[in-house]
C-alpha cells in the first residue's frame, strides 16, 4: 500500500520551504501537485534514493531540478512525520 501525502492547500497564506515551488510547478507544468506527489509518494515507498527520484522526474517529465528537487523534499518530509 502507498503512503498517502497530501498536496499543502495553496490558496491565502504563502507557502514555505519547499512547498514554496509549489504554485510555480503547478503554472509551469499544468499538472496538480496531487499528481505530482503521488508519483513520488509510489517511486520513495519502492524503495528509490532522493536523487534516483529527483533524476526521475527531470529525465521523464522534464521538470528542472529546482522544481523536481522541491516535490521530493516535501514529500520526504511529510513520509517522516
Amino acid at each position: 500500500m502507498t503512503s498517502r501525502v497530501t498536496a499543502p492547500d495553496l490558496t491565502g497564506t504563502k507557502p514555505k520551504g519547499p512547498a514554496s515551488y509549489f504554485p510555480s510547478i503547478e503554472k509551469t507544468y499544468g499538472r496538480p501537485m496531487q499528481e505530482w506527489i503521488d508519483v513520488v509518494v509510489e517511486r520513495l515507498d519502492g524503495g528509490e534514493a532522493h536523487m534516483k527520484a529527483v533524476e526521475f522526474l527531470k529525465a521523464e517529465h522534464g521538470l528542472g531540478h529546482g522544481h523536481a528537487n522541491a516535490i521530493v523534499a516535501y514529500v520526504k518530509a511529510k513520509l517522516a512525520e
